[in-house]
């Protein structure tokens, strides 16, 4: 097991704890998990690239634990009756998720009819998750200290905005895929 998989899998066991911190009202406690999973990301990819560790488990850990965290953030902060006193919508986490298993599902059905084994994330995929982020960890310092909710609110409109824009742009990409391949 190399060091970036273990970093990955430390990331997934820190899930529960992020969502009882939430569940419980502790958003500073939450706020740090949130952090340090960001750090860990930034450690094991960094770790995997510099210290030749890839691996076929880690292309596959790594990402899922990403998703996981993001996920696992917005469901937790859209709860009610948490500890929060500044949820988001419920129709931010909808809408991520929606967005996702559509992804998901389109690269399946290309990989079965098509063969194409290969999804390398596109500019407004990258961009999506920035903004993503972004907003989780501004939702999460709102509630641990302050933050502007004005900036807050633009940033939930990024995510709207950049989700429905990653998600059309993948389906035409994924579909320009099948015309090309036979």
């Amino acid at each position: 097991m190399t060091v970036p998989n273990m970093l990955s899998i430390l990331r997934i066991a820190l899930i529960p704890v992020f969502i009882l911190a939430v569940a419980y009202g502790h958003p500073r406690l939450a706020l740090w998990v949130f952090l340090g999973s960001g750090i860990t990301d930034s450690l094991d990819g960094f770790i995997a690239r510099f210290f030749n560790q890839r691996s076929e488990l880690g292309a596959f850990l790594d990402p899922m634990a990403d998703k996981l965290m993001l996920t696992a953030t917005y469901v937790a902060l859209a709860l009610p009756e948490t500890g929060i006193s500044h949820p988001i919508p419920a129709w931010v986490p909808i809408l991520t998720i929606a967005r996702d298993v559509v992804i998901v599902t389109l690269a399946l059905i290309l990989n079965l009819t098509h063969g194409i084994r290969s999804f390398p994330p596109s500019l407004p995929g990258k961009c999506t998750t920035v903004v993503q982020i972004s907003y989780a960890v501004a939702v999460l310092i709102q509630n641990a200290f302050w933050f502007d909710p004005r900036f807050v609110a633009a940033l939930k409109w990024g995510v709207a905005c950049f989700t429905v824009y990653s998600g059309v742009h993948y389906f035409w990409r994924m579909r320009s895929w099948t015309r090309t391949q036979p």
